[in-house]
């Protein structure tokens, strides 16, 4: 049996005890505030999306943290000045003082987002569709066309409208006949032009939103848990990136890329040709053209930065709407509806709001860049009018140039309407790109981790591990915390609720790091295995199963790749399901439904611990796996458990007495520490000073209660 060591003297001691003694003296959760623990101060600093935890000696100064998302523990000798912190290396010196640092830096309005994730360039984007530049290119070739043919159009109906001036029938008869074929052949030419230009660059835009979805959510599925536990992580908002971003972004290289190609070759035909014809006049037209062009650009900055604010609002009520649908069930238990309703609506007024005033001003600048658009022509149209008045140009010549403009305005005003969906593609490339350049912190691929040729024993230790979860930084859940599991042994973890029980599960399967220390298997730091070789071989079930919505025999057969039915059946009956699912019409074909809502609690239960069964793992890890069972489930379950736990390290998290008892060893969590280890009666002979004793003592009570009655 062993206890948490009560010697005075030792300087682990000394440090575990100034963190176990903290007496609050002040606190503000909005400004900076000191404990003070045995003549030293801990103080936390906080400042917008940064928190600071610091122990050291009175009068110590203590510098700012600058780098973003660290977390770091460090000790010095008392007097030291704290530098920046800009390094994860963990550095124990003299234990005099004590720095335990979380630094969160986040952006926190469109500024921020800008300056910490600039826009990426079109050409990244681009790359993406490498594969597809074939059609890009055709595409861009026929949008070329496209444009050109507006002025070739325009040459030719200038024409048209010159020979009507003439006296000569049958000449006038002969030219029109000639115009009609040409613009015949104009037709055919726009229609095989428009086809191509939209095709290619259709199959571009989809083919970019698959590829970025599928990228997109392969960058989601590496990130380390904690990145998930962020308020801006949650599931709705990931399925609305998925969703919605994706075909944002295929805005940037869909129809309206090919629209803006086609408008800009079209539009500097257009000025060529008015140039050519007549140069004065031309040159007109092209000095007003800036006023044109800056009133278009002018609503896509007023577009763009509408359309983030915009899509802001949108996540909100979308992450209510996917809250709802979730948990439907709760909120007709409960009837609130009406409140659920309530409450979407209220969210739903922001975005109101926001498309009413993007609408709105998205209106005054089409309307002055349609205006000026006019205005433009209007101006070319009075000096062609005083050209040909003083002999300088001919009729055709004025025809020909005014109507090259025009026909090049309507695609210029089209290319133009489309700048709002750009400016949402821009931003939403600009998120999509956040997330596919972020670095995982915890690598499930990387390549120089090792994977062991020798078969995994399944010792499991913990050495002076201290943790912290990354969106709570004020509480530090484990502190110094020690633990031993030898191979093959079961070991239950019991304590208050908060302790850090279910943080140790989590450790072990590398859902986190450890703020400082080490956490070893087989005597080797699990930072040193690859870590899907090392998932391999770890099973872990918790309190409430995580089903998929496909049938029975595909949700145990996740355990294992290519598993054959046999190893289907017999991990069934091992978790004692096999009957229940025998029993069913369908048999192992049978739905489980989303998230498994087919099925009771104890038949979910004995699914997971069946799929856990067929993974074969060295090491099983249950979170208060019969917890929330009614008591025959729970005596299924926990005789599924017995003769899995043969042969396998097991950790099990429980608060049931039916659970612990069965189990080689306890250890007793207690403020981040193993207060105590041993047998259940070794630690029942402790008697109320014992925390173990305190623990289940009410439990044993009530055992004895209904048995008596």
């Amino acid at each position: 049996m062993q206890t948490n060591g009560r010697r005075e003297g030792g300087e682990y001691f000394r440090m575990m005890q100034l963190q176990q003694t903290l007496v609050v003296q002040n606190e503000d959760p909005d400004d900076n505030y000191d404990y003070k623990v045995e003549g030293k101060n801990l103080s936390r600093t906080s400042t917008p999306g940064r928190h600071s935890w610091r122990l050291t000696a009175p009068g110590t100064p203590i510098s700012n943290a600058s780098t973003p998302r660290r977390i770091s523990w460090r000790s010095t000798a008392p007097g030291t000045p704290m530098s920046n912190l800009s390094s994860p290396t963990t550095s124990i010196g003299t234990p005099y003082s004590y720095s335990l640092q979380y630094d969160i830096s986040e952006a926190s309005d469109e500024e921020d987002f800008e300056s910490y994730y600039p826009v990426p360039s079109l050409w990244r984007l681009l790359e993406m569709n490498a594969p597809e530049w074939g059609s890009g290119l055709i595409g861009c070739m026929a949008a070329i066309g496209g444009g050109v043919s507006q002025s070739i159009n325009a040459y030719f109906v200038g024409l048209l409208v010159a020979t009507l001036f003439g006296t000569d029938k049958a000449a006038v008869k002969h030219k029109c006949t000639t115009l009609s074929f040409i613009f015949l052949g104009l037709a055919a030419f726009n229609f095989v032009t428009s086809l191509l230009q939209h095709y290619c660059f259709a199959v571009m835009g989809e083919s970019l939103t698959k590829r970025v979805r599928e990228k997109l959510l392969g960058k989601l599925l590496s990130f380390e848990i904690g990145w998930f536990d962020e308020d801006e992580n949650t599931s709705a908002a990931i399925c609305a990136r998925l969703a919605t971003e994706a075909n944002m972004v295929r805005s940037l290289v869909g129809d309206r890329i090919s629209l803006l190609v086609q408008a800009f070759f079209g539009s500097l035909s257009a000025y060529l040709l008015a140039l050519v014809l007549s140069w004065r006049l031309g040159l007109v037209l092209l000095a007003v053209q800036p006023i044109v062009i800056g009133s278009y650009y002018s609503r896509s900055v007023v577009t763009k930065s509408m359309a983030g604010k915009a899509r802001k609002a949108q996540k909100e009520g979308s992450q209510i709407a996917s809250e709802a649908v979730i948990n439907h069930r709760t909120i007709t238990a409960f009837s609130s509806q009406k409140r659920i309703l309530g409450l979407f609506k209220s969210t739903l007024r922001g975005p109101k709001e926001e498309s009413v005033r993007h609408s709105y001003l998205s209106g005054i600048g089409l309307f002055s860049s349609q205006f000026f658009n006019t205005a433009s022509i209007a101006v070319g149209y009075w000096y062609g009018g005083r050209l040909l008045t003083e002999g300088q140009i001919e009729a055709q010549q004025l025809f020909q140039s005014y109507l090259a403009v025009v026909f090049s305005g309507y695609v210029i005003a089209e290319a133009g309407s489309m700048t709002s969906d750009i400016s949402k593609g821009r931003t939403a490339v600009q998120a999509v790109f956040k997330i596919m350049d972020r670095n995982t912190e915890i690598d499930p691929e990387s390549s120089q981790r090792s994977t062991s040729k020798k078969e995994m024993r399944g010792k499991v230790e913990l050495k002076d591990v201290f943790f912290v979860y990354p969106t709570r930084p004020d509480s530090i859940i484990l502190k110094g915390l020690n633990l031993k599991i030898e191979p093959g042994k079961t070991v239950a973890l019991v304590g208050p609720s908060g302790s850090g029980k279910s943080t140790i599960i989590g450790i072990i399967e590398r859902f986190y790091d450890p703020l400082r220390g080490t956490v070893l298997i087989d005597g080797k730091d699990i930072k040193g295995y690859n870590l899907r070789w090392l998932r391999s071989h770890i099973a872990l079930v918790s309190q409430e199963p995580s089903l998929f919505a496909g049938t029975i025999r595909e949700n145990i057969a996740y355990g294992k790749q290519d598993a054959q039915e046999s190893e289907i059946e017999n991990a069934a009956l091992l978790a004692n399901a096999h009957e229940f699912i025998s029993g069913m019409s369908e048999g192992y074909d049978t739905y489980c439904g989303e998230r498994g809502v087919q099925l009771s609690g104890g038949q979910k239960q004995r699914v997971a611990l069946a799929r856990a069964i067929l993974k074969n793992p060295k090491i099983l890890l249950l979170d208060e796996a019969t917890s929330a069972l009614d008591s025959f489930s729970e005596k299924l379950v926990q005789e599924a458990l017995e003769k899995m736990l043969v042969g396998r390290t097991c950790i099990v998290v429980a608060h049931r007495l039916s659970t612990i008892q069965k189990s080689d060893s306890i250890a007793v969590i207690k403020n981040g520490q193993v207060a105590e280890k041993g047998s259940h009666n070794e630690l029942m002979s402790l008697g109320q000073e014992g925390v173990y004793y305190s623990l289940i003592r009410p439990q044993e009570a009530a055992s004895n209660s209904s048995r008596f009655h």
